[in-house]
């Protein structure tokens, strides 16, 4: 069952493809009218994302002068959703690490130091591997460096080849994270009160994270059954990074933001923090996955029965932008890093086998989601494709007759109106990049300010190349099965 739910994804997306050439030829007519609807769903879909963008951006920067250790202090009893206060809370914080250079993982800790919390409320584990041996000599300049400024700092070597494992951030933080659960048993603090961060190894974070967290923790509805989601903003090293770069970086980070004002459908990604006793409940992550970033959240929801959400935190972690030395590098590493992420696709199988096996998950709560995971699987790897390249199929294979209609040499006419009425979301991301670059070096001029705003005319490039056709990969390759599968890709990162 599980193999015939991964065909579902590809033969849907190449399903789409086949309908609109076969029916291009067959019925031009209809497929033109489908077009021209599509577009004005597309330009309805960029004005509903630039609200949720604009919504969301405001809470954040609001979020973000806010002193979080002050407002925790603010709180009365009745507003605490938990049985402790917040001043009984742990962060274990654990940030897998593979061969990143030290100049990366150093930033990472620089940041960590300088946050607006107890450092005795903070366990910090730097999960290594054991078969990369210059990552235990990074590890240990750090705990030099940084380990005594914390409650507890830890060091952890993931043995390779385990059973049932692939390489990868899964099997590394699982074993960290039940290294870290020994210690946290040894001095008897209780689980309740605990909780933890996975962090990629380049995240950095904003001084007032954990304050907002732990307030976001102690007063939503359903403390222990929640994650809590902040924004990823890729802007570490923005300015070495090139115009495409940038504009994939920041679209990545303008969708997230967007995610954030629609809680209903936000599910876990990349760094985020959740409850250690739920962690240790179901049995930490899965160590034979390559996105168990987002599979964490599907975890929960199936062992609690859909009793699981993500609180939406409207506060950044900045993270790198995926840039190498040399264009085309940067480039093939981008496409590769969007393939791992469209891997996703591999939690809507699982997801599916896990709804068929729990009669206690509402029905509405399985349909909901099964046409949310799978309608944005199917949109991502198909959407761009439809708009900017399938518009003239009619026009290609409709056959004479169709050629000399109305519809026919009004439909580019429409389409590229359209189009060019959906600009508006582009101008809203120009100006929120410029809006929230990090501190300029010295070099950046105002001119620059001009250059960073015209950059995003590589969009609809950026969405074909770097977005549908490697969520469309990775949707075959899932499909294909066997030697085809995704292993786990470790972005390289550079200073």
């Amino acid at each position: 069952m599980n193999r015939i739910f991964e065909l579902i994804p590809g033969l849907l997306a190449w399903g789409t493809f086949a309908a609109i050439i076969l029916f291009s030829w067959l019925a031009p007519d209809w497929v033109s009218i489908f077009i021209i609807l599509f577009d004005i769903y597309w330009l309805l879909k960029t004005l509903y994302f630039s609200t949720h963008l604009r919504a969301s951006f405001n809470e954040l920067r609001d979020r973000m002068k806010k002193n979080w250790i002050k407002e925790l202090e603010r709180l009365e009893k009745w507003q605490i959703n938990v049985p402790f206060t917040w001043q009984d809370v742990y962060h274990l914080v654990i940030l897998p690490m593979y061969d990143e250079p030290y100049e990366v993982i150093v930033e990472s800790f620089r940041s960590l130091a300088k946050v607006n919390y107890p450092m005795d409320k903070l366990i910090v584990v730097l999960a290594t591997e054991a078969h990369v041996p210059e990552a235990r000599v990074t590890a240990e300049r750090i705990k030099q460096k940084f380990g005594s400024l914390f409650f507890e700092f830890l060091i952890t070597e993931h043995p390779g080849n385990l059973s049932g494992e692939i390489p990868g951030k899964g099997s590394n933080e699982t074993w960290a994270g039940r290294e870290a659960q020994k210690f946290i048993d040894k001095i008897g603090i209780p689980y309740e009160r605990v909780l933890v961060s996975s962090l990629d190894s380049d995240t950095q974070l904003y001084p007032e994270y954990f304050g907002v967290v732990t307030h976001t923790f102690v007063t939503c509805k359903n403390p222990q059954r929640s994650s809590f989601q902040p924004v990823p903003l890729f802007v570490n090293n923005i300015f070495t990074a090139p115009a495409l770069a940038r504009v994939i970086a920041f679209s990545a980070s303008f969708w997230h933001l967007i995610q954030q004002s629609r809680p209903e459908r936000l599910t876990t990604f990349s760094s985020h923090t959740m409850p250690f006793q739920a962690l240790v409940e179901i049995g930490f992550w899965h160590t034979d996955v390559v996105s168990e970033d987002s599979r964490i959240f599907w975890q929960c929801y199936l062992h609690y029965h859909s009793d699981w959400r993500v609180e939406p935190v409207f506060y950044p972690v900045a993270m790198d932008a995926n840039v190498a030395p040399g264009f085309w590098r940067t480039m093939s590493n981008i496409y590769k890093q969007q393939r791992r992420w469209g891997w996703g696709c591999e939690n809507i199988p699982y997801l599916l086998s896990g709804f068929i096996k729990d009669p206690r998950i509402p029905l509405r709560k399985k349909l909901y989601w099964v046409f949310q995971i799978v309608e944005g699987f199917h949109s991502w790897a198909t959407n761009a494709i439809i708009i900017f390249s399938l518009g003239w199929l009619p026009i290609l294979l409709g056959g004479a007759l169709f050629r000399v209609s109305v519809l026919s040499f009004n439909l580019p006419r429409v389409t590229r109106t359209i189009m060019t009425l959906a600009m508006i979301g582009i101008v809203s991301s120009a100006v929120l990049s410029i809006i929230l670059l990090p501190p300029k070096p010295t070099w950046f001029k105002r001119r620059h300010y001009v250059l960073y705003a015209f950059q995003w005319i590589l969009s609809p490039l950026t969405l074909i190349i770097f977005g549908a056709l490697p969520a469309l990969e990775a949707q075959t390759r899932l499909m294909i099965g066997g030697k085809a599968r995704l292993g786990f890709w470790v972005t390289p990162k550079f200073r």
